[in-house]
């Protein structure tokens, strides 16, 4: 299907081909400088001490889980309104995924849902059995950490987070890989947790094609993700000696050069994209079939990663769907809840109405098009659409 107006769209200058081509005419193809680039140009934006560069978000985050010490039978809890690969990452060592529901403004995990759970878990007994899912976990497990995600470009709520987790001894792996340049009272996003984790697919802030970066103020945590990045090798391995157990996570250096150049305006393209959500505010202000996006009061700087507005009850999300996407304009569900994912379902048996608030929102959210690069006429194109279909009843 031709669509009027792309979904998403990434912003590539004449510096992301300079650099790309600058690589293809040299000898270095992976770990080289533009990936030493990259990473000190992420360190300085977040004020990390480390950053560490990997072949996606995904890699990233399962590098955190294995470098907190996560492991075969441990429970972490998280939430269940995200992109898979928050779950997916604790399954690859055999965790156990404990979903707490979302608050309903923004769609972050509720800290006071987390709260509850770990003081449960904690107690023991009925009180710790009320979180557990119905099968696929050891009873003897324990409860070791927290993994959030900043859902949409919004970071999570993680001074009351970080209390919880200090209670509890547990530790927090943030999952920003939707909220590069996020701020959190007045906090850069990233590094709120022993490890943030950033992902630079085509239709987030920045990109590398495809690609991902761990951050942390923690020297030890930092030398053993970015030794199991590299297939195991610790500082002084030679190239056949591997310390850690690791994995190819490496990124190409044409993913780096392309994410350093996108790093040099990195300013600019976020303020791209503020602009376009701006105009969408004001498009679809008189709109009141739709909820447009709300900000937590955490939020000091939403990154806008996508623009999910809600519709109102009633309206047939699917029919909406496919009278939008005649008239040339792409929408999407965002999210349906992990636990509605077949495979979670067979490995846990969760029942998804334990998670109300993130059901409702997975139903109602529509994702409609946005980048940085799109224009006024079509931020229009987009609004005539959705007041031609929504107010018909969808």
């Amino acid at each position: 299907m031709n669509f009027e107006v792309p979904m998403s769209s990434p912003d590539i200058s004449e510096a992301e081909r300079a650099a790309v081509n600058e690589v293809m005419r040299g000898n270095a193809l992976s770990m080289g400088p533009f990936q030493l680039r990259f990473e000190a140009a992420i360190r300085e934006f977040c004020g990390a001490k480390h950053a560490i560069a990997v072949n996606s978000g995904t890699s990233g985050l399962h590098l955190a889980v294995r470098a907190c010490g996560w492991s075969d039978g441990d429970f972490v809890i998280t939430t269940p309104f995200s992109f898979v690969a928050s779950t997916n990452v604790l399954l690859y060592e055999r965790i156990t995924p404990i979903f707490v529901d979302v608050d309903p403004q923004v769609g972050n995990i509720d800290p006071a849902l987390v709260a509850e759970a770990a003081a449960d878990f904690n107690a023991g007994g009925r009180r710790r059995a009320r979180w557990l899912p119905e099968r696929g976990y050891r009873a003897d497990g324990k409860l070791k950490g927290i993994l959030a995600v900043d859902v949409f470009g919004q970071p999570a709520d993680y001074d009351a987070l970080n209390t919880i987790a200090a209670e509890s001894g547990l530790s927090v792996i943030e999952d920003s890989c939707e909220a590069l340049g996020a701020g959190y009272k007045g906090r850069p996003a990233g590094l709120e947790g022993a490890a943030g984790v950033f992902a630079f697919y085509p239709n987030k802030q920045m990109t590398t094609g495809e690609g991902g970066m761990i951050v942390t103020n923690d020297g030890e945590l930092a030398m053993k993700m970015s030794a199991m990045r590299n297939q195991g090798r610790a500082p002084g391995d030679t190239w056949l000696e591997h310390t850690y157990l690791g994995f190819n996570y490496r990124m190409s250096e044409l993913n780096a050069a392309l994410g350093a150049a996108q790093m040099s305006r990195i300013e600019t393209l976020l303020a791209n994209r503020e602009r376009v959500a701006g105009w969408y505010f004001e498009e679809l202000a008189d709109l009141d079939e739709i909820t447009l996006p709300a900000k937590a009061a955490t939020t000091t700087r939403d990154s806008w990663f996508v623009f999910v507005v809600r519709l109102a009850r009633g309206i047939d999300r699917d029919r909406a769907i496919h009278q939008l996407n005649a008239l040339g304009i792409p929408v999407r569900p965002y999210f349906a809840p992990i636990t509605d994912q077949p495979y979670i379902r067979g490995l846990f048996g969760y029942a998804s109405e334990r998670f109300p608030v993130a059901v409702d929102s997975g139903r109602r959210g529509l994702a409609i098009p946005f980048s940085g690069v799109m224009t006024r006429e079509q931020v229009a194109m987009v609004g005539a659409a959705l007041r031609q279909v929504l107010r018909k009843g969808g």
